[in-house]
């Protein structure tokens, strides 16, 4: 199987998004993010979709939102508001973004919640969050106990997201469904 012409990939994106479709506003808000498919880069037009989307339920969306405010990516720079996307990113099980979390929490002093953010992270099996917990504990942060628990909630994790059908529907053309 090819690949679908850009033309026909975007109308079909963009009639997804007129019919609400959370998973194609955020398709097309990285499109406009990063200049692909034949659109300009419009940060402006890439938060307006991942706002919506967020709002329809999307949790990458709002794990974007986070990133695009904390760091001024195309818009005016808002930690506060970036911070508050990232919670809601979180609690909806985002684990990149309960990492950030923790790194915000480290700006602030607040090592005993950032290494609580990393636990939660490091369980869902985000290994940025396993190899951070290390370091931690390394430098007398975070407990042996916390590491231990954050390496078997690792491991479980991993274990979890084996099995011979995930394995096979990532070799299968449809696994990308935007082409």
């Amino acid at each position: 199987m090819g690949q679908w012409p850009e033309a026909e990939v975007l109308t079909s994106v963009q009639a997804r998004v007129q019919s609400k479709d959370p998973d194609a506003m955020k398709y097309l808000g990285d499109l406009y993010r990063q200049g692909l498919r034949g659109l300009e880069r419009n940060m402006p037009r890439a938060v307006e979709l991942w706002t919506e989307a967020a709002e329809l339920g999307s949790v990458d969306s709002y794990y974007h939102l986070g990133l695009c405010y904390t760091n001024g990516d195309g818009i005016a720079q808002n930690v506060a508001r970036g911070v508050s996307f990232y919670e809601k990113a979180a609690m909806m099980g985002h684990p990149e973004a309960r990492h950030n979390l923790s790194s915000y929490e480290i700006r602030r002093g607040n090592y005993d919640r950032s290494v609580r953010h990393l636990l939660i992270s490091a369980k869902m099996g985000y290994t940025l969050s396993l190899e951070e917990i290390k370091e931690f504990f390394r430098l007398g942060y975070a407990t042996k106990a916390q590491y231990g628990e954050a390496l078997k909630g690792y491991q479980d994790a991993l274990e979890e997201m084996k099995s011979p059908e995930r394995e096979e529907a990532k070799t299968h053309p449809l696994f990308n469904r935007f082409g």
